[in-house]
């Protein structure tokens, strides 16, 4: 009887194409089911955080640094890994990180539908993604972009002057912006060269 409960709520969910054959396999492929639907109507910034979760030990263990988790939508989705090392990154380190990784992903399956996945280092114009990485950039300059406009514009441009709090310190034209963290959609270091 309860299975049959179950089977009435995995259609429901829209997964039609289970058939379960015991009462365990049921609560297991309901919970399956329920948390890919949940997944599609997180926000990008939670599924970002979620996909950095289970990638940071894996990459931890290879003895390299996650430096962050972006994610590209598109005709061709994409989730990018940047990670780090003391001695900097080779392009068979990436290709051995990408391998672990995929295996690691196939298995927990958190990104829906199909995507490329790529290994790299963050290079010179390194994407920035938490307060530690700002403040380990400050005296920089960067390229910040906000989620949500800020005196009507979204890019800004200026040397990075530390971080207070949960804000991001800019210095630009003469003048201080704070930008809380949560309000940056993104950010990176502009190389700055000497002629």
């Amino acid at each position: 009887m309860l299975a049959a409960h179950l089977l009435a709520v995995l259609l429901l969910a829209g997964c039609a194409e289970i058939t379960p054959i015991s009462h365990l396999a049921s609560f297991h492929l309901l919970a399956r089911c329920l948390t890919q639907r949940l997944w599609e109507f997180l926000s990008v910034a939670i599924k970002d955080t979620a996909l950095t979760t289970l990638i940071e030990p894996v990459v931890t263990a290879m003895g390299f640094e996650l430096w962050g988790v972006m994610r590209f939508q598109g005709k061709y989705p994409r989730v990018v890994i940047y990670i780090d090392g003391a001695d900097g990154v080779s392009v068979d380190d990436c290709a051995d990180v990408s391998r672990q990784v995929s295996a690691m992903l196939d298995v927990e399956d958190p990104v829906a539908g199909e995507y490329r996945l790529e290994v790299s280092s963050p290079g010179m114009d390194r994407p920035l993604f938490t307060l530690e990485q700002f403040a380990r950039y400050e005296g920089h300059v960067a390229a910040l972009k906000l989620r949500t406009p800020f005196d009507g514009r979204r890019k800004f441009q200026g040397l990075l002057a530390g971080v207070e709090g949960d804000e991001v310190l800019l210095q630009l034209d003469g003048e201080e912006y704070c930008f809380p963290i949560e309000s940056i959609d993104q950010a990176r270091v502009v190389p700055q060269f000497d002629d």
